[in-house]
């Protein structure tokens, strides 16, 4: 369907009084997603590091172009298909990795798998899941889907995570750079909330054999005896909750409580260093990206170590306070490539509008967050397909109002910097 098709369904189905529940609005979206989340929730999807002036940056950096229509053109016929790793994809669009969607909907990554299959559209599988992969995969069939990679402690598990991604048909490994430790997220802190402590957003372990391996040996260090209170006691009951299998065998074995501890252990690791990418290129033919690429120094090293694309990313603002907009990075890093490589880029984009300007700019395509969480948050799976479906339709219109017949023709003269 395109945009206007689109459109004219929204239009005539408010005439027969089948107003949609998830608003098209993005200011409207969010306010109400939000407010239908519990507070945990609403701060760990919503909010950003520090003073959020990372998250204002990449709205405002968007905002710093706008776009330059042509007119007279015959724009009738539209392709808004692009070609990515050998796969044609009906879109430039693919949906960001975010963890813990259990913390929004029941569905959770499965409901978003169903409605990226539906659309066509290329889902990144988070790391932090609430759905192992394969679930994820079944659902998603032969439609493109790729995994998001956190490189741990263990390489083993590194390994691990790889060759089920390669199983479960992902075309590609998205490793998050950015990540190697948790930013200073002030609303997270101030509830003292981390999901992962509860047992949540680790299925992508607590379903793997190397993990779970890792869980019969003796920790390095004793764990400090913990202190009863009611909080204490409901974490427990939370990380028995979410843990695979029988819940009262799960109470018994203490394999959740030992679950979370070796997560949290082994999650981070802040002494990866390029030379370590190596041990990833031998073990996959996939394509692999690198995400949260931010300088073009760094964007070019990508392409000497033999990486396949990267991802423009400042992790939608939830890791450093201050950084610099990806919008703002993005044509400097196009420049110093100069179409060797996929450049993807997600971080504040809020319509069909910033699809645009973002590959006008030199993006090959473009990744979205937050908004269809909150599409999931309201409606799960279907929620998720109606917010996708208006930005695929936003920027179908964009397109063809800026005068612009595929995506071939969207290039630098399309925009201009105010």
């Amino acid at each position: 369907m395109n945009g206007f098709e689109r459109q004219k369904k929204i239009y005539l189905d408010g005439a027969s009084g089948l107003v949609s529940a998830i608003p098209v609005d993005n200011a409207l979206l969010e306010k109400k997603a939000l407010g239908a989340m519990s507070p945990q929730a609403a701060a760990y999807i919503g909010g950003g590091a520090g003073h959020g002036s990372t998250m204002a940056q990449n709205r405002a950096a968007f905002e710093r172009w706008r776009v330059l229509p042509r007119m007279l053109r015959d724009v009738s016929v539209r392709d808004t298909s692009i070609n990515l790793f050998g796969r044609k994809l009906p879109y430039p669009l693919l949906l960001s990795p975010i963890g813990v969607l259990e913390m929004v909907h029941p569905e959770a990554d499965l409901g978003v798998a169903k409605a990226a299959a539906a659309l066509g559209v290329p889902y990144i599988f988070s790391n932090q899941a609430s759905v192992p992969m394969e679930q994820c995969a079944e659902a998603m069939g032969s439609q493109p889907h790729w995994f998001q990679l956190y490189w741990s402690k263990s390489d083993e598990l590194v390994a691990s995570f790889v060759e089920r991604a390669e199983k479960s048909g992902c075309e590609a490994i998205v490793v998050t750079l950015d990540t190697t430790l948790l930013g200073w997220r002030t609303q997270d802190l101030e509830l003292a909330y981390l999901p992962f402590i509860h047992g949540l957003g680790i299925a992508q372990y607590t379903s793997d054999p190397v993990f779970r391996k890792l869980l019969d040996e003796p920790d390095a260090a004793p764990a400090p005896k913990p202190t009863i209170t009611f909080d204490a006691i409901r974490t427990l009951f939370s990380a028995i909750s979410h843990y695979p299998g029988n819940f009262w065998q799960n109470a018994t074995s203490g394999y959740p409580r030992k679950a979370v501890k070796k997560f949290i252990d082994i999650y981070t690791r802040p002494s990866l260093t390029w030379e370590n990418l190596s041990y990833l290129r031998k073990r996959t033919k996939l394509p692999i990206l690198l995400k949260g690429i931010l300088h073009p120094d760094d964007a070019l090293k990508a392409l000497d170590y033999g990486l396949d694309g990267i991802v423009v990313s400042n992790h939608g603002g939830r890791q450093v306070d201050g950084a610099v907009a990806t919008m703002d990075v993005l044509p400097l890093i196009a420049e110093a490539l100069q179409g060797r490589m996929p450049i993807l880029i997600d971080s504040g984009v809020r319509g069909g509008a910033d699809i645009f300007k973002a590959l006008a700019l030199g993006a090959t395509a473009v990744c979205l967050g937050r908004p269809y969480v909150y599409g999931l948050t309201l409606g799960g799976s279907a929620g998720v397909k109606e917010v996708v479906s208006n930005y695929l339709a936003d920027f179908d219109l964009t397109m063809a109002l800026a005068g612009c017949r595929s995506v071939k023709e969207i290039g630098r003269e399309s925009v201009l910097r105010v």
